[in-house]
């Protein structure tokens, strides 16, 4: 049997919110934990640490578009300003160059990070709603 997680794409404004939506849906006892990062996340959907305890499940991202918003170039600035703050010098340029994109609405956003993690790692997985 596949089971459904639910997202409710209202309650995330953020990449912080949707970490916990996402967790709030896979266990909502607080049980399952992954890293809050995208790495994390990727890592997640493949099986390891937070992965929902059932073989085969569906995520409904339901609202999807107001989380589309929320999580559109406005977030990715942020996101990526917090990144450059904390990566390693020898990625500065390669952040930079995307934050610079971002402050042009120009490039990836983080819905679509997510979008494409969701793919990379879960193919099927993701209805949106």
């Amino acid at each position: 049997m596949t089971a459904t997680f639910v997202l409710d794409g209202t309650r995330i404004r953020t990449l912080e919110d949707f970490w916990q939506v996402l967790m709030d849906a896979f266990d909502g006892t607080g049980r399952l934990y992954f890293g809050r990062n995208l790495n994390a996340f990727a890592d997640c959907l493949s099986g390891g640490p937070g992965h929902p305890e059932v073989d085969q499940y569906i995520v409904e991202w339901r609202d999807h578009a107001v989380s589309r918003e929320h999580l559109g170039y406005p977030e990715t600035v942020r996101q990526l300003e917090l990144r450059l703050s904390k990566c390693h010098p020898t990625n500065r340029p390669a952040v930079s160059a995307d934050l610079a994109a971002a402050r042009e609405e120009r490039g990836t956003t983080v819905f679509d990070w997510l979008i494409e993690i969701f793919q990379d790692r879960a193919p099927g997985a993701l209805r949106l709603r």
